[in-house]
């Protein structure tokens, strides 16, 4: 599995999936943690994408996806203005932290890039 992504918005997901079947990866969506943690523990994801308008606890995320014997890319995205939260994630120890519009644009460079990193 490449990609896991944790993420409510079906558009949203959807244009992530396009990218990467674009990129010729493979993708889930979950739409809660304990699904997202559950798939990572079965699949072993390159990267793992988080929606940070929908977490809960991104520490708590980050740090079980950090305990996996194969550590995915975590990349966190959210609102621009939630500053506190793009705080949180990057301090939880997110590799990248990027407001929604700044991860749109960059996607489809930066997508192969997450799932080639080791």
């Amino acid at each position: 599995m490449d990609v896991l992504l944790l993420c409510d918005d079906l558009i949203f997901t959807s244009r992530v999936a396009g990218t990467a079947s674009a990129a010729g990866l493979t993708m889930r969506a979950m739409k809660s943690e304990r699904e997202l943690l559950d798939a990572a523990h079965r699949l072993a994801p390159r990267c793992v994408i988080v929606d940070l308008n929908i977490t809960r606890e991104i520490t708590a995320t980050v740090n079980a996806l950090k305990a996996l014997p194969r550590v995915p890319q975590i990349v966190g995205y959210g609102s621009h203005v939630d500053v506190e939260t793009l705080k949180k994630a990057r301090d939880a120890g997110c590799a990248v932290v990027w407001p929604r519009s700044k991860f749109v644009e960059e996607l489809p460079t930066a997508l192969p890039e997450w799932c080639a990193a080791p």
